[in-house]
């Protein structure tokens, strides 16, 4: 199996409120099954979902905007905000300064609708009918240094390959396998963003062949509650709003 990833260079998308439109209209021609990676922080942007940093307290802002958070001193003597937003477990409810002008720039609102008119302002642009859109950020992952990308919202696909059922290399049933692939495809998407000033807020991947495309696909198809989730007894102590 062949496939590409395609960074797409732009022009600066501006705070408090840029035109997101305005870009995708000059993405190049884009192919059936292709699935179009966007970062977060140019969807907030396009609905004006910025704040002058200089106007509010981020502490007071990422409760705000948080479901579920919980704020700490860690030794090294900064303060820590974990929080889960749109139930996605994420530093700070996602809400960013940096490439944002003085700024601080929040998740979009209601993504996956979001990410659904963007689908399909795009297949009809170029005259598509299979075609995935998925909102991206960067993430920590505990225990590691670094950030990956994660999916934080999607429209025309479906994230995940379910493997219940079939059997292993020695004849065993899976039980619970399911493979996110989603997530799997976004961190290599943000790898190739960057995360300073590479100006590439979009990346196309062409001919990934082991995804199935569904117009009704969401990120409500993989997202577990916290009380039904494996993590439950760690996810427990945040504070509910």
């Amino acid at each position: 199996m062949s496939f590409d990833f395609i960074p797409i260079h732009t022009r600066l998308v501006h705070p408090p409120k840029d035109d997101i439109f305005d870009i995708l209209d000059s993405l190049p021609d884009l192919k059936e099954k292709d699935i179009v990676f966007i970062t977060s922080k140019i969807l907030g942007i396009h609905q004006g979902r910025c704040v002058e940093c200089n106007k509010i307290n981020k502490t007071d802002l990422i409760k705000q905007e948080a479901d579920r958070y919980l704020a700490y001193e860690h030794k090294n003597g900064f303060n820590v905000n974990l929080t889960i937003t749109d139930n996605i477990l994420i530093p700070a409810a996602g809400i960013d300064a940096s490439n944002a002008d003085g700024y601080y720039v929040m998740w979009p609102k209601n993504t996956d609708s979001l990410c659904a008119e963007i689908r399909s302002f795009l297949c009809h642009k170029f005259n598509l009918e299979n075609l995935g859109v998925v909102a991206t950020d960067s993430h920590t992952t505990p225990l590691r240094y670094g950030v990956t990308g994660i999916s934080t919202g999607l429209a025309g696909l479906e994230p995940l390959k379910d493997l219940r059922g079939k059997k292993d290399l020695f004849g065993r049933p899976l039980a619970i396998t399911q493979v996110n692939q989603i997530d799997a495809l976004t961190a290599m998407a943000v790898l190739l963003m960057g995360e300073s000033d590479e100006c590439t807020p979009i990346v196309i991947l062409r001919g990934w062949n082991k995804i199935t495309f569904n117009k009704k696909g969401c990120m409500q198809d993989f997202k577990i509650d916290p009380e039904d989730d494996l993590y439950t007894p760690l996810l427990s102590v945040m504070e509910c709003k």
